[in-house]
């Protein structure tokens, strides 16, 4: 992570069978909100605890952009943007807590 003040994820479960993607202002704080299960909704259902894509901008309005870009994308697109950066889908959140 850098100083970059927005951020689109992509989380996943263990099975890395459900992906959720969303917009933070700060990743760490979100990615413990989801280990965590601290809010109630869809990454608490499906136990979305797995940090497997990010990307870093400068601006909200590119970040909801591209949010809204990789959302309409089919999985397997989705599934190869992840591999760019995480060919193993690795956990990138592990080392934080």
């Amino acid at each position: 992570m850098n100083d970059k003040n927005y951020t689109v994820y992509i989380g996943t479960n263990y099975h890395n069978s459900v992906f959720y993607i969303g917009v933070t202002n700060n990743l760490l704080r979100r990615s413990f909100e989801h280990k965590n299960k601290l809010i109630k909704g869809f990454t608490s259902k499906y136990n979305i605890d797995q940090l497997v894509y990010y990307e870093e901008f400068d601006n909200e309005y590119e970040t909801m952009l591209r949010e809204k870009q990789i959302k309409g994308w089919t999985r397997a697109k989705k599934e190869t943007l992840i591999r760019t950066i995480n060919p193993t889908w690795k956990n990138l959140s592990e080392s934080w807590f």
